[in-house]
């Protein structure tokens, strides 16, 4: 990841002095919480893909700066929003925001988050980026409730994971990636060429997370391994257990998901590795990063479409 930074390192410096400039407040509490989160670090992968494909499609300009920044509030507004609904209590190797501030803090400061992105989306003044971004953080709000519905429901089935994770991680992938290619003064077509590599690129993202809950490293992911399971959440690898494990294999994860608990884990561990659930889910992945580099082929050869082929491929393989 550092030399991938490394060919865009000047504008993401800026896109980090953009941040924490627009984190200033009057009041105390929203620069603390805004801080501790966007201080923990991070990938900064979603900014990271609006300069590279900027750059890409002939350099990243002040104006991809901007939107980078606003993409990362928004991620980072749904990161505080996510860790209330989710009770979570770990994110990046240390106590998350709700944990530490406590729920209605973390809560109001993520609408801040939200409120300063469109603030800075004003700026630009591109109605069709605006109303990109509109659409967008509403589709993402869908897709956290849609989770909502779907936990503890074990007959979940593969398309309607597929429908959440689009929805509320995929979606905001493609967003970064159209909105570059926007700025960029790219047609319709290349902008729709970007955006079906973000979705495809986001998807296999988020599958490998979900492979990660139960095959990661706590001490590397920075969150504890059966975090989902607690949430009930069916993700793809418990789905995969129920349709093709043994009885007993599915009665364990049906348990495991409509009591929403993960008192199981090691068990569970055990059996969606040993009935092929994980291999599958990265599988699956795999299809959706080989879609998200069909797209890539449609740009034109440099360093900066180099570097979006290595997130890529990182994207799978990783082990954070």
């Amino acid at each position: 990841m550092e030399s991938i930074r490394a060919s865009v390192r000047r504008e993401l410096d800026q896109v980090n002095a953009l941040i924490v400039d627009q984190l200033h407040s009057n009041v105390s509490m929203v620069e603390n919480i805004g801080h501790y989160i966007v201080d923990a670090g991070g990938k900064r992968l979603r900014p990271l893909l609006v300069l590279l494909a900027g750059a890409a499609l002939g350099g990243a300009s002040e104006r991809h700066v901007k939107f980078a920044a606003v993409i990362e509030f928004i991620h980072t507004a749904t990161l505080l929003h996510d860790d209330v609904v989710d009770i979570s209590s770990l994110r990046r190797g240390r106590p998350t925001a709700n944990a530490e501030f406590g729920n209605a803090p973390s809560v109001l400061v993520g609408d801040f988050l939200y409120t300063r992105a469109f603030q800075l989306l004003v700026q630009l003044a591109d109605m069709d980026i605006l109303s990109q971004m509109a659409n967008t953080t509403n589709t993402i709000a869908e897709g956290e409730v849609l989770q909502l519905v779907r936990a503890g429901d074990a007959s979940t089935t593969e398309a309607q994971y597929l429908q959440v994770i689009t929805n509320k991680t995929a979606i905001l992938f493609a967003a970064a990636c159209y909105g570059a290619a926007r700025l960029s003064g790219e047609n319709e077509e290349t902008r729709q060429t970007l955006h079906a590599f973000g979705l495809n690129l986001g998807i296999a993202f988020q599958m490998i997370d979900d492979v990660l809950d139960y095959q990661g490293d706590p001490a590397t992911m920075g969150k504890n391994i059966g975090d989902d399971l607690n949430e009930g959440k069916p993700t793809l690898p418990l789905i995969y257990t129920l349709q093709h494990g043994t009885p007993a294999e599915q009665a364990l994860v049906t348990k495991a998901i409509t009591q929403k608990t993960a008192e199981d884990i090691t068990e569970i561990v055990a059996t969606v590795t040993r009935c092929g659930a994980l291999d599958y889910t990265r599988s699956q992945a795999r299809y959706y990063h080989d879609m998200a580099l069909k797209q890539l082929d449609q740009l034109p050869a440099s360093d900066h479409r180099s570097a979006m082929i290595a997130i890529t491929g990182l994207s799978i393989n990783r082990d954070h």
